[in-house]
């Protein structure tokens, strides 16, 4: 059952088309990122669900309730920001209050929903401190308390991550997860961040140009983008170009032949004959090979490159490695110690590479 829907959103600031035909649904319990690069119109979508923003066209319905026009504060939303937007001049306990203070709500029954928002944030006995007392994972779960104690139908999540550190960042993504399956609450949360969105999500719609390119599952957009801007925002990888050759059918394999005449074998059987297509190496789909071993591997997917840069990042090297006129990128074991400018052979198994269209 989807506890929000959004239809048909559109949104212009003057010239610029900020949204455009934006449709989606956030199931119940679950949490929807919506994930894209700067300006794709993601913060723009969550303004207006949360009634920040007033949408040219479409419509918000929240548990079947037309929501598009009403005032921010009777939408039942909970909203938590990116930058915090904790008042420094008020405790811990302040900033929780404030708004149910505005609402008229008894003491009584603040003092209880303060302490139970607390608890699931693990901030029991931080009521008397101020923002500046505490450190930014501290004060990011203030911010998420602050919004639960609304108890709202749906929270509304805009970078609430990118302050923090990649180690702090990293760990919060869990805690984030494990408090939103505690509480079943169903969130939308803005992300740029796209290992964030795979951890925490249920459902993944991205965004561009103020379109959505593509949703569904974390699974489905990592095993199927729909085209190379997905496949390349979505992971890290590497692209060469080319065109559709031939196919066999017996095999549902379909061969490409790039700009620069390299043949290269895979699966995707919704393209058609000269086709423009692009196929996307990701970091982890390279297998190098021995000289010695070639006559033991299969004839195809087999390419001769020459190493371009090799950074050494512990257990693994991140090389870069010259094919004809493209560049691809692997993440190898460290036990390969490849020297730049050394020529290498390696392997890309055709059901681990990813062919798209190009648009």
């Amino acid at each position: 059952m989807a506890i929000l829907k959004v239809e048909n959103l559109n949104k212009n600031f003057g010239k610029i088309r900020a949204i455009q035909k934006v449709s989606f649904e956030a199931p119940e319990g679950k949490v929807l990122s919506l994930l894209g690069p700067s300006g794709c119109g993601k913060t723009t979508t969550l303004r207006c669900i949360a009634g920040f923003e007033n949408p040219d066209d479409g419509k918000i319905y929240l548990d079947n309730r037309d929501i598009t026009n009403i005032p921010p504060e009777k939408r039942g939303i909970g909203m938590v920001f990116q930058n915090y937007a904790l008042w420094p001049h008020m405790t811990v306990y302040g900033n929780l209050a404030f708004g149910l203070q505005i609402r008229e709500i008894s003491k009584e029954e603040i003092n209880k929903r303060i302490k139970k928002v607390l608890e699931i944030v693990q901030l029991s006995g931080y009521e008397d401190r101020f923002p500046r007392q505490l450190s930014g994972g501290q004060q990011q779960r203030i911010a998420m308390a602050r919004a639960l104690v609304f108890e709202p139908e749906i929270m509304l999540l805009d970078e609430p991550l990118s302050n923090l550190d990649a180690k702090l960042r990293e760990e919060m993504r869990f805690e984030f997860t494990e408090m939103q399956k505690k509480l079943g609450i169903t969130a939308v949360y803005v992300t740029h961040d796209q290992a964030e969105a795979l951890v925490i999500s249920d459902k993944i719609v991205i965004l561009d140009q103020g379109k959505i390119i593509q949703s569904g599952t974390p699974k489905e957009i990592y095993a199927h983008p729909i085209n190379k801007f997905v496949a390349g925002f979505i992971a890290i990888s590497s692209f060469m170009e080319g065109e559709i050759d031939s196919f066999i059918p017996e095999e549902k394999k379909v061969i490409i032949k790039t700009n620069d005449g390299l043949i290269i074998h895979g699966y995707n059987n919704n393209l058609s004959l000269g086709q423009k297509v692009a196929v996307t190496i990701r970091t982890n789909v390279i297998k190098f090979v021995e000289e010695k071993e070639l006559d033991l591997q299969e004839k195809i997917n087999i390419f001769r490159g020459k190493i371009i840069q090799a950074s050494y990042l512990g257990n693994t090297i991140d090389y870069r490695i010259k094919i004809g006129r493209w560049e691809v990128r692997t993440n190898s074991d460290a036990k390969y110690n490849f020297r730049v400018g050394e020529e290498v052979f390696f392997y890309l198994p055709p059901e681990e590479i990813v062919i798209t269209s190009l648009i």
